[in-house]
């Protein structure tokens, strides 16, 4: 999930939908302090002032090595491509990213490039999302939109 700017209901509801999944992962502008959802991985946003996230989080998640950032930082005309760059300077062949508010998930010269969208507002008229990326032979990414079920 990405982008939920101190809706945390919204990040609960999710988690209680959820409540069979291995992990949980937020792209920044989470708005609140690290100590609310302590067993969740968070990077930080350019909205979040109130807690001590990293800017960077690597991930091995079965045979891939994903990154994970909220983007607000990667100036770059072409952002998707800046990004890709940046994975393979990491060694990663995933990047799950937020910042856009955008639900997307593309290849980018052989990296695959994942956002969740917004729990927020959506910049895009769709409705706010996050997104399930189930890792098995394959990369299985299910966008979910408001309203949850």
């Amino acid at each position: 999930m990405s982008d939920s700017h101190g809706r945390n209901r919204n990040i609960d509801m999710i988690m209680d939908i959820e409540k069979d999944a291995d992990m949980f992962l937020h792209c920044g502008d989470i708005e609140c302090d690290e100590l609310t959802y302590p067993f969740m991985k968070t990077v930080r946003g350019n909205n979040d002032y109130y807690g001590d996230y990293p800017e960077m989080i690597k991930l091995v998640l079965g045979t891939h090595r994903v990154l994970m950032l909220h983007s607000h930082h990667v100036f770059s005309r072409d952002r998707m491509k800046a990004m890709s760059v940046l994975a393979k300077q990491e060694e990663c062949d995933m990047v799950f990213y937020g910042h856009t508010h955008v639900a997307k998930d593309t290849m980018v010269e052989g990296i695959r490039l994942i956002n969740p969208g917004s729990l927020y507002y959506s910049r895009d008229g769709r409705p706010i999302s996050y997104c399930i990326v189930t890792i098995d032979q394959d990369i299985h990414v299910e966008f979910k939109f408001a309203p949850f079920k």
